[in-house]
């Protein structure tokens, strides 16, 4: 990765590593090796670590407390974060709503809400998919009838990650019913702690609780809390999704669930031998190690040009990634081999050391092979993204 980094690139990366070495909480970095849940107070205690060192948003312009990163910083520090057993900065609001208030917000919504991400005062979910409205997310039917002041909002959303933290949520919701689809979508920032807004969990195939259904019966949005036009939250939404998109590639997490691979199959035994010594695995390794620093490259061209709307190159980083994340926790699995299979949702919450090849490695493997699975359809899935990069390559708007 750094054949051709200069002198001033290799310091960024070690100075990268140090800090992450010496501030991120020993607890924090133990539950991300480990393949554990984090706890809200994890995820806000690391952002309030960067955020005090002037990190805490690194793609963000420096006029708005970002770092003012070049891309390539931008990726040092993101593997290097992951690699020293870091947690990923949350998305929603630094690489989500964030961005798209930049661009299109007003100045009382910039000043209200961009500092308040980058320290987690506010914690921001997503309110896109609802129960028919996945994919074909155009056809939402969450409504927005317009009242006093504002609008008021009924309708239910789905598949809401960590709403049951959030106290904000970026909504698509219907103003104009008698509009095409993609025309009469307005896109409002929604207080949750107010009256008329329920969060259920829905468990997911690991035993977890990360997503939500979120209700909204009857809810207030004051007009200034609509992110630009009216009718015209379609635009909005398609430069958020570039920007989720090209997130989800989650190159850093590749990085460090290759290596923890490497450890894992260095440290197991089948039949007497170890198991680094396959030659099978080891060719399958390095096939997904080449697809990675392809990856990498791609990401790289497409971050550098990504003042503007990342455009559909972010379909093909998603499609990359999320099938790169798959394809490691599944060789991660078949190494720690059928310790791996009797998993326990109770291990992502449990006390325990975890490198090495016995049961606590298997329950990782285990829990990571099952969390994996939900890749290639959050964030619009594959079948979506191969659509959307034939049209491009068809010139098909």
């Amino acid at each position: 990765m750094d054949l051709n980094w200069s002198k001033a690139d290799l310091a960024f990366r070690d100075e990268v590593r140090q800090f992450v070495a010496d501030r991120l909480p020993a607890d924090i970095r133990n539950k991300c090796r480990r393949h554990q849940r984090l706890e809200k107070d994890d995820y806000v205690r690391w952002h309030r670590i960067l955020a005090a060192h002037g990190w805490g948003a690194p793609n963000w312009p420096v006029a708005y407390g970002g770092t003012g990163w070049s891309p390539l910083q931008r990726l040092i520090f993101e593997v290097e974060s992951f690699k020293g057993g870091a947690p990923r900065l949350l998305p929603l609001g630094l690489n989500m709503i964030g961005p798209v208030l930049i661009r299109y917000g007003s100045e009382a919504q910039k000043a209200r809400f961009l500092s308040r991400i980058i320290t987690l005062e506010d914690w921001w979910c997503q309110g896109y998919s609802e129960p028919q409205a996945g994919s074909d997310l155009a056809s939402l039917k969450t409504r927005a009838e317009r009242a006093a002041n504002g609008y008021v909002v009924h309708g239910q959303k789905t598949w809401t990650t960590l709403a049951q933290h959030a106290n904000w949520m970026f909504c698509l919701a219907r103003t104009d019913p008698d509009a095409r689809p993609q025309a009469g979508i307005s896109m409002l920032l929604i207080d949750l702690r107010q009256p008329g807004v329920t969060v259920r969990p829905i468990r997911t195939l690991d035993g977890g609780t990360e997503v939500n259904e979120v209700w909204l019966d009857g809810v207030h949005v004051p007009e200034d809390q609509r992110v630009g036009e009216e009718n015209q939250g379609w635009t909005y939404a398609k430069y958020l999704l570039g920007h989720e998109r090209t997130g989800i590639a989650g190159l850093g997490h590749c990085h460090r669930e290759l290596a923890l691979l490497k450890d894992m199959a260095a440290r197991t035994c089948a039949d007497g031998r170890s198991v680094a010594s396959n030659a099978r695995l080891n060719d399958r390794i390095a096939r997904v190690e080449i697809d990675m620093l392809g990856l990498e490259m791609l990401l790289l061209r497409v971050a550098a040009g990504s003042d503007a709307h990342p455009g559909p190159q972010s379909s093909i980083l998603k499609v990359l990634g999320s099938e790169i994340q798959q394809r490691l926790a599944r060789l991660q699995f078949e190494v720690m081999g059928l310790e791996s299979w009797p998993y326990d949702p109770a291990w992502r919450f449990a006390e325990a050391d975890f490198f090495g090849p016995g049961p606590d490695g298997a329950a990782a493997a285990g829990a990571s092979y099952l969390d994996m699975r939900k890749t290639t359809i959050y964030g619009g899935s594959t079948q979506i993204q191969k659509g959307i990069i034939a049209k491009m390559l068809m010139g098909v708007a």
